[in-house]
């Protein structure tokens, strides 16, 4: 592992260094880090446990040593609060990196398995076996998050890495690409900065996996295909698995969606405006497991907008804008998509105020919109909600199951009939109740998309199960061929009902009996 160099631990100095210029790598470049990642995995290094925990303990301690740095870069990208970053973001990662160092000594044992008759004096195991190079793509929504996070899990699980941030955020992306050298392995974890244009060409590259959390677009430009970052579009994942399944590359996709928020009759209005108010104003809204948009009960829906109303005061004074709390958009195309589908939809109840020199979108509500509106037909990703009537949680649950399977679905009530319908009568990646955005944040909790909201999942466990093989493995004793001789030609009908008979059996016993 490279040694750190002194002026690498002051996070200003890092910053401010401009001696390495940050080159983007075409997909031949890729190729050939590729290889050499490859040829480090074979060497086995990555399998050992000590290996693993120097590179999770290197990964904390970056995160750690260039808080500041990383801060700041999301800062220029984002216009991101420093509370917003360390909470959303920093803390996350070495949350992760903690619970994989706590947790690696237990995940990499082998899993004794049930026997049967035949393999009494046997042993059944499942080893999780790392999958080889792996490449990771983040997304700009949570650029640092969603880069580390995943790195976490193929680190534990033993893999090589090939890292590419998205180049919307691209303060982080540089500032990424700058510190991952000089922490972790040099033969083994690479960031690269491609052009978004680039990357079905190096999805194609033979990785034993790709991990992709974001959104991506093709429009035609000159006559040829071309691939920009883009929310709001259905067939962001099918690209990514289309281009991977030319080498049979298994995926891992966190691709978001349309995230429901049913507000009962039965909540209490205050806790849940907040609630609701943080979770979606949060970054300026650009989240994947944000509440979308609210289907609110009739008897309520005026008392609810007027506490968001009372909420974004609370939050971000009587002008969000001067709000050092409060994000911007971050490009110019994410402001303009979000400006024209909040001017087409519903009617504007709280904020609307947009400011194109700051890409700045006020925290907004949208009353009185119906399913066909521009702004239910993409992903909102902005500071913009969208209220919606319903009459019970059985229109709700009907609207909800309408619709794409979302990354999740939020519930507020205190009646806990109505909660455990709403989890049991829709589906989605996540579920929570009574608050919103929480269960993608916890280590112990599984973090992923169903359906068009996307495939695998990680944090914690996930993620190292996601990066790893679960290998079946017999180990036999040796001559043990009392029982298992029945199944050797030349066949005999007297040995077939003695087979048929403990299969029978087998079935009432759970295995036991069963000799084959």
């Amino acid at each position: 592992m490279v040694q750190i160099p002194a002026q690498v631990n002051s996070a200003s100095k890092f910053w401010a260094r401009p001696e390495e210029p940050c080159l983007k790598m075409y997909p031949l470049q890729c190729e050939g880090l590729l290889k050499r990642a490859r040829g480090a995995f074979q060497t086995g290094r990555t399998m050992k446990e000590s290996f693993r925990l120097a590179q999770l303990e290197a990964l904390l301690r970056m995160v750690e040593e260039h808080e500041c740095d990383l801060v700041e870069a999301l800062g220029r990208d984002l216009h991101k609060p420093r509370f917003e970053s360390i909470v959303s973001e920093l803390i996350l990662v070495k949350n992760e990196a903690q619970h994989a160092i706590n947790h690696l000594k237990k995940w990499m044992q082998p899993q004794h398995m049930e026997k049967n008759l035949s393999t009494t004096l046997d042993q059944c195991l499942v080893v999780s076996e790392p999958l080889g190079v792996v490449f990771i793509m983040g997304t700009w929504c949570s650029p640092v998050q969603m880069c580390l996070v995943p790195l976490v899990g193929a680190i534990a699980a033993g893999n090589c890495a090939i890292i590419r941030p998205s180049d919307t955020a691209a303060n982080t992306a540089q500032l990424l690409h700058r510190l991952v050298p000089h922490y972790l392995d040099n033969d083994c974890y690479y960031v690269i900065l491609t052009a978004a244009h680039d990357l079905p060409e190096i999805v194609e590259l033979r990785f034993d996996h790709v991990f992709f959390s974001g959104k991506v677009d093709h429009v035609c430009l000159c006559s040829h295909l071309m691939w920009r970052e883009c929310p709001g579009n259905k067939e962001e994942g099918l690209k990514i698995a289309q281009a991977a399944a030319h080498t049979l590359t298994s995926v891992t996709l966190i691709l978001g969606g349309k995230n429901p928020c049913y507000v009962d009759q039965s909540c209490d209005i205050v806790t849940t405006a907040q609630r609701i108010s943080w979770a979606r104003f949060h970054n300026a809204g650009q989240s994947l497991v944000a509440p979308d948009y609210i289907l609110c009960h009739a008897d309520v829906q005026t008392r609810l907008i007027q506490a968001i109303k009372c909420c974004i005061m609370q939050f971000y004074g009587t002008d969000p804008r001067e709000s050092r709390s409060f994000g911007r958009m971050v490009n110019l195309e994410a402001f303009t998509r979000i400006r024209d589908v909040l001017w087409r939809s519903g009617k504007v109840s709280v904020g609307g105020q947009v400011l194109e020199a700051e890409r700045y979108v006020a925290p907004t509500v949208v009353s009185e919109v119906t399913g066909s509106d521009p702004i239910m037909q993409q992903d909102v990703l902005g500071p913009v909600l969208p209220v919606l009537t319903v009459h019970s949680v059985d229109e709700a649950i009907s609207f909800i199951n309408k619709q794409e399977k979302p990354l999740c679905v939020y519930v507020y009530s205190s009646n806990s009939k109505v909660i455990s319908r709403v989890m049991a009568e829709t589906s989605s990646g996540g579920f929570c109740s009574n608050d919103s955005v929480l269960q993608s944040l916890m280590s112990s909790l599984p973090f992923g998309g169903v359906g068009t909201s996307g495939m695998g999942s990680i944090h914690g466990r996930a993620s190292f199960d996601t990066f790893s093989h679960r290998k079946s493995c017999l180990l036999r004793s040796g001559p043990f061929e009392c029982v298992t001789y029945l199944r050797y030609p030349p066949y005999d009908e007297r040995n077939l009902s003695l087979l048929t008979w403990a299969s029978s059996l087998s079935q009432r016993s759970q295995g036991w009996c069963q000799i084959l």
